[in-house]
């Protein structure tokens, strides 16, 4: 071994040993913080992991392997028709209603199958913010105002990032070459009618969302109904989906989609574990504190100042939100002096981003491409809610 090699090696043991030997073990707020990261890991666990996560690795799975790449390059490639393209891909959010990790799946899914990178970035950003029952929900607790100007703001946000992403990587190939497998298991597959297809992936999509409905605050009409037969509606989704796979699916192509599926999950969910401990430490759960104090992040953000609507904007793009928490989270905010203006800047960054969400975008387009997007993200929030503000 060189000396320069093992010049290295000492150096990184001296860092490793002052680290446990300062390492501050036995002071309250680290050690809450590393109670609260488990804490995070384990509710993410069981809350997200088996009816988020699992169905739309499913879903991605399913996308790779039974959705031809010309269907893809029709209605969301590079060169399709920009109108068609971000139209579909900006509105997706109205179906899916998912957070900004269950997304991860699908977003790779569309990407590697030749998405046109404007397109892509449009979906990522628009199937956690657009969700008509969380802009609803912030309609009724946090004003009317306040949820107009997010469903405004979330649609156009996802149509404007889109073309500026294509914009900014119009020289780079942003167009995803699927393996050879994947295009001779797709020309194989084509010859299935497209109702079939089509009805496949409602089954899963129904699934996904209704297994994740969630309860409203107001305990009557269509979305509390919804809620109250939700496991009557999944469970009819659920025998759909066997159904379909039984008499319509061969073998092999029941196993290429398990490994389509295996092969997503496997890259994405140990990244978004990693994640959500590290998102744990720093800000803890819902009403509970990580290592970084809440009063420092609810005295930053009064007013509506540019430092304020930059602070709730960038926190907001750190902290993770499962669907619909955005909103009891800001509603303690504002109460304990949280500017609307800021209250706007989180609601628009905070859903659709997290860091959790962070990492696993940069595996799949790389760190120039996720820097360019999430700066997107938290600037146009930080913009947006500095003008909404002043009014």
């Amino acid at each position: 071994m060189t000396w320069k090699k093992e010049s290295i090696y000492l150096i990184l043991m001296l860092g490793a040993l002052f680290f446990a030997f300062y390492l501050p073990v036995g002071n309250h707020r680290f050690d809450n913080a590393v109670m609260e990261s488990l804490y995070l890991v384990k509710w993410y666990a069981r809350e997200h992991v088996l009816l988020c996560l699992v169905p739309a690795f499913f879903i991605a799975g399913a996308i790779s392997v039974f959705v031809s790449q010309q269907s893809v390059m029709k209605y969301l490639g590079a060169k399709a028709n920009k109108f068609l393209a971000y139209g579909v891909a900006s509105i997706s959010g109205t179906i899916l209603a998912v957070c900004s990790c269950t997304v991860l799946p699908l977003f790779a899914g569309i990407w590697r199958m030749g998405a046109g990178l404007g397109p892509a970035t449009a979906f990522l950003y628009s199937g956690p913010a657009i969700n008509v029952l969380a802009i609803i929900l912030t309609a009724r607790i946090l004003g009317m105002s306040l949820g107009v100007a997010r469903a405004v703001g979330a649609v156009s946000f996802s149509i404007v990032i889109g073309l500026l992403m294509h914009l900014i990587f119009r020289k780079e190939n942003t167009v995803q070459s699927p393996s050879q497998a994947t295009i001779e298991m797709n020309e194989n597959h084509a010859i299935r009618p497209l109702w079939k297809t089509i009805l496949y992936f409602i089954s899963m999509i129904g699934i996904l969302v209704f297994a994740n409905w969630a309860k409203p605050a107001d305990a009557s009409g269509v979305w509390f109904l919804l809620y109250r037969i939700k496991w009557i509606l999944t469970g009819i989704f659920i025998l759909g989906l066997a159904f379909i796979c039984i008499k319509w699916f061969s073998g092999e192509e029941l196993r290429n989609w398990y490994f389509a599926t295996w092969t997503f999950a496997k890259q994405i969910l140990p990244l978004l574990l990693i994640g959500v401990l590290i998102s744990g430490f720093l800000l803890g759960r819902v009403g509970h504190e990580g290592i970084v104090p809440s009063k420092w992040i609810s005295d930053a953000v009064g007013g509506n100042s540019f430092q304020a609507n930059f602070f709730a904007s960038f926190t907001g793009a750190l902290m993770y939100f499962a669907t619909l928490t955005e909103v009891p989270i800001l509603q303690g905010l504002i109460g304990s002096g949280m500017g609307k203006g800021p209250a706007l800047a989180l609601l628009l960054a905070g859903p659709s981003l997290s860091l959790p969400s962070m990492i696993v975008i940069n595996s799949i387009m790389g760190t120039k491409k996720t820097v360019v997007y999430v700066a997107l993200v938290v600037i146009m929030a930080t913009i947006t809610g500095l003008i909404y503000g002043s009014f």
